[in-house]
């Protein structure tokens, strides 16, 4: 068996302590939840995932990725929920 190495790490912890891995990345193609767009957004800013890696396999432009980082930042990860876009969007 071959590991291919990377100068990215293979796992990362999140701040509630559990671990990220490239197994756990949502599916391509994948049905945009809160979930799944707050797991993206952590393996990027966690170093898993490069942005533009994101970008291209998600298929996202560069102004929806950082609403998402937006969202959370400012409101946490319900912010990403369809639902409540109207609620934050003019806060």
């Amino acid at each position: 068996m071959f590991i291919r190495k990377s100068s990215r790490p293979r796992t990362i912890t999140l701040s509630d302590g559990s671990i990220l891995t490239m197994a756990d990345l949502p599916p391509v193609p994948t049905r945009w939840v809160a979930s799944r767009k707050a797991t993206v957004i952590n393996a990027v800013l966690g170093g898993l995932l490069t942005r533009e890696e994101a970008l291209e396999r998600y298929d996202l432009t560069d102004e929806e990725f950082d609403a998402w980082v937006v969202a959370v930042e400012r409101f946490g990860r319900n912010a990403l929920k369809v639902t409540a876009l109207q609620k934050y969007r003019h806060s």
